[in-house]
């Protein structure tokens, strides 16, 4: 059987390099007024995002509680475990210079793609996955009692389920039919509750990160 497979992928490795894409080609006015019909009716110019905050934004919603649940099911996974007696971090200075200097570029890369997500390639997930990465190169420098204290001392658990429910109020909000005013297109200040969505959900993503690399430093030893 692994010839037939053979010449099957063969077969379709030379139909992608000789034959023609026709289905593109005609495609490609079709898909530049796709495009501008959605930057028109979202009113920001990054496409994605108007897609996926607005045009499809009841998925969006159900994406966000996914990842929820999913962070509850770490916590539930892992809390009849032992907590680890050793965690591993790195010790030598120059890994720990390097990693807090990669953190603190997170943070801010994660802090624009927040804000202007809206306008340039980025948005709400992206950010998230950003900060998460950022509290990540912290937390193999520092200790764990640490960075505990920190996510007990500002709140991320009540910070994180408070941000799910405001973005689930105002996705709802908006689905209803009431929007704010779209501004106009290109500034900070547009877009409608896109911004506010694309924050919330860097929020969400961010602490939530926070919560399942504290979980698997504390009962596996390492990320």
């Amino acid at each position: 059987m692994k010839w037939i497979y053979l010449v099957a992928g063969m077969a379709f490795l030379l139909k992608m390099l000789i034959l023609p894409n026709f289905a593109a080609d005609s495609a490609s006015p079709v898909t530049e007024s796709i495009v501008a019909a959605i930057v028109a009716d979202t009113g920001v110019p990054n496409a994605v995002s108007g897609i996926i905050l607005r045009n499809r934004l009841y998925d969006t919603i159900f994406e966000v509680v996914v990842f929820t649940i999913a962070m509850m099911g770490v916590r539930y996974l892992l809390a009849d475990e032992q907590p680890s007696a050793t965690v591993y971090q790195f010790t030598d200075a120059p890994s720990i210079v390097l990693a807090r200097l990669g953190a603190t570029i997170c943070a801010l890369i994660s802090i624009e793609l927040a804000i202007r997500g809206h306008l340039s390639p980025g948005g709400g997930f992206a950010a998230g996955v950003a900060g998460g990465t950022a509290i990540g190169l912290v937390a193999i420098t520092s200790s764990r009692e640490w960075m505990e204290s920190l996510y007990d001392k500002y709140q991320a658990a009540i910070v994180e389920k408070v941000s799910v429910l405001l973005f689930i109020a105002l996705a709802a909000i908006t689905l209803i039919g009431y929007e704010l005013p779209q501004g106009n297109v290109g500034s900070l200040l547009s877009g409608g509750t896109i911004p506010l969505l694309n924050v919330l959900v860097a929020i969400k993503v961010a602490l939530g990160s926070w919560t399942a690399i504290l979980l698997f430093i504390r009962y596996r030893g390492l990320l």
